[in-house]
């Protein structure tokens, strides 16, 4: 898993640097879908976001949260982000076990043994 962390009206400092790090590291249990994040931290005004695009294998999540501290912008990103992965590994497995399901229920029907 690749981590990019980019600024943007923002000097990105060790420390935040290693808190999105920190913050990044509860994603280590997907590590075997998840190959690339990207995130940037944007000061615009009296608002810090923080964004992150994370590319998965079939997929590509975005996700992007603001608040007054940064810190608190990231947390409420890589909140955002774990929903958003759960929900697409519930999808992926989904399909495959109709799948699984859709040719176990043929294979049954086609079973010649089977009375009618």
């Amino acid at each position: 898993m690749r981590v990019n962390i980019s600024g943007h009206h923002v000097i990105v400092s060790d420390p935040m640097r290693e808190y999105v790090l920190s913050k990044l590291n509860r994603f280590e249990r997907y590590s075997d879908q998840i190959t690339k994040i990207d995130v940037t931290l944007i000061v615009e005004k009296m608002v810090q976001k923080a964004e992150a695009s994370i590319h998965v294998a079939g997929a590509d999540l975005f996700a992007n949260a603001g608040h007054e501290d940064m810190y608190s912008a990231i947390d409420n990103l890589t909140d955002k982000l774990d929903r958003q992965i759960i929900k697409y590994k519930e999808k992926s497995q989904g399909k495959h076990r109709r799948d699984s399901v859709k040719n176990a229920a043929e294979v049954i029907v086609d079973d010649p043994h089977t009375i009618s």
